[in-house]
């Protein structure tokens, strides 16, 4: 029962983080130009990297819903969304510390200035992944899966 408890949980925390990266990557995609402007406004690199890291970024939240959606490959596409979720707390949490809250966070969505509030949800949402990467073996099965991301899109 709570092994059964256990994988269900880590079910819905794979099916969330995949609605997540889905949503936040597509709307990277959709208004590109704008999303270059958000990371170039964290003033975290050279000018010259902004846009391939912009890029890859995007590429990298792609390849964790592939990951994701993929049941014997779940465990580490939860780990890499762990460590992206990890990524964007840090740059947000920097441009805090150093005073820069008008930046629009580029998360997707409505437009949210920086803030610690930023800080704890992205800490908050690695823990969900890790919580999805430690049940990755666990999981239901491909089928299960697939059921639960068509429920989810409901």
């Amino acid at each position: 029962m709570q092994d059964s408890l256990w994988s269900m949980a880590a079910l819905a925390a794979t099916v969330f983080l995949i609605l997540l990266f889905l949503r936040a990557g597509w709307h990277k995609v959709a208004d590109y130009g704008r999303f270059l402007g958000f990371v170039a406004d964290y003033r975290l690199l050279p000018e010259r990297l902004v846009e391939p890291v912009a890029r890859l970024l995007i590429g990298a939240e792609f390849a964790v819903v592939a990951l994701l959606a993929w049941p014997s490959q779940s465990a580490l596409g939860a780990a890499a969304a762990a460590a992206l979720l990890s990524l964007y707390a840090l740059a947000i949490g920097v441009n805090v510390a150093r005073g820069r809250r008008r930046i629009d966070c580029g998360c997707g969505g409505t437009a949210q200035s920086l803030s610690w509030s930023l800080v704890i949800r992205n800490a908050l949402l690695a823990a969900l992944a890790l919580l999805a990467a430690a049940g990755g073996s666990r999981l239901l099965g491909a089928y299960a899966a697939a059921a639960a991301v068509f429920a989810g899109v409901l």
